[in-house]
């Protein structure tokens, strides 16, 4: 049975130490500082009304991920959003409309939902649904972009809307980046970060951490480079494998520890960039953290899903509303059968045990 206070507790926690932490990479930056200071007002409402629900038996995650669209102009080497058919290159199909994103938005902020990351494919070929976004200024929307399609126009709404924090990807130096993501793609990220370091706007970088470059993008050097760059948001994302034949790019545990000390070190040499893991350590939190404990996905269909690494859903927000996706059968059964808090070899325990996840949502089918 999962001790839902301490794991609230942890989230409310989190979330203020997330804000606060923003705050201090921003005090030299008036106007990143003052929409902070008063989002964390917000947050800490965001706060009281999950602890609301969670008297009445909803848990309520702080994070939502909402992957936004099936399209990318991009084909990233070991792409799990492609390999699981998430990313398509044909004209996306039956994708949520931007109003019925905006419902999705607007039962979030209802809920107490602080943070929603826009992923994809590519989140900006949905100029659509980023405006939207803007409009829920209780809610952050890092917007996990390759930065090939970032405009005038984009970095207007940027500007004017703070609330929209732009993540850049990022493999580490031109070399290791280019040979992912494609020849040109530093130069132009790089590009992007100094017009946003010129404009005194803040923005973060996402790095997929493999067990090729986990000391390099942790280094003091490669930390201090993207801050002088201006980013204040470093989030490492652990590479998932989708091949056995890259099962050995997986962080493991020795590699989670590494990353994590580094951390912590350049933590107390700095307050002024924020540093984030996901999964992150998950022992510290009592197992995965996605299918609702933590966070959930919502793809381009609006299935909602455990997290993007396990593609499976029973039920679907074009037909129900965000809470009632948030108490799904699939999210239910994951936790009380506690696959969330078993052992795995590294990446996601979810896309690992992706053969339990299945007899799960195979013997829901089988009750209706």
């Amino acid at each position: 049975m999962e001790n839902t206070d301490f794991l609230q507790k942890h989230i409310e926690e989190t979330v203020e130490e997330i804000v606060k932490d923003i705050i201090k990479a921003t005090l030299k930056n008036p106007k990143e500082g003052a929409f902070m200071a008063k989002f964390l007002l917000a947050s800490r409402k965001a706060s009281r009304t999950r602890e609301k629900y969670e008297k009445e038996g909803l848990h309520v995650p702080g994070f939502l991920i909402a992957s936004i669209t099936s399209s990318c102009n991009l084909h990233c080497a070991g792409c799990y959003s492609r390999c699981n058919d998430a990313t398509v290159d044909a004209e996306p199909v039956q994708q949520l409309s931007k109003a019925e994103w905006s419902k999705v938005f607007t039962e979030a902020d209802e809920l107490g939902i602080s943070f929603i990351m826009l992923a994809g494919g590519e989140p900006l070929l949905r100029r659509d649904v980023i405006e939207s976004a803007s409009t829920y200024k209780n809610i952050i929307f890092p917007v996990f972009t390759n930065g090939t399609y970032i405009d005038e126009k984009y970095f207007d709404l940027f500007d004017k809307n703070r609330n929209l924090l732009p993540v850049l990807s990022i493999e580490g130096d031109r070399e290791i980046t280019d040979g992912r993501r494609g020849e040109g793609i530093y130069d132009c990220i790089e590009a992007n970060m100094n017009t946003f370091k010129d404009n005194g706007m803040i923005f973060g970088a996402s790095i997929t951490v493999t067990t090729e470059n986990y000391k390099e993008v942790t280094s003091p050097e490669f930390i201090e480079d993207l801050m002088s760059k201006g980013c204040k948001l470093i989030i490492y994302v652990e590479f998932v494998p989708v091949t056995e034949e890259a099962q050995y790019l997986a962080p493991g545990d020795p590699e989670r520890v590494y990353v994590a000390q580094a951390m912590d070190e350049m933590r107390r040499r700095t307050n002024e960039i924020v540093l984030l893991s996901f999964p992150g350590d998950e022992l510290s939190n009592g197992g995965c953290m996605a299918a609702g404990r933590g966070f959930f996905h919502i793809n381009s269909h609006g299935g909602a899903e455990p997290c993007p690494f396990s593609p499976f859903s029973d039920i679907n927000v074009k037909d129900t509303s965000l809470r009632d996706a948030i108490s799904s059968r699939l999210f239910g059964q994951l936790k009380l059968q506690g696959l969330l808090g078993e052992s795995h070899l590294g990446g996601c325990v979810l896309f690992e045990k992706k053969d339990q996840v299945e007899a799960i949502l195979a013997e829901g089918k089988e009750a209706v």
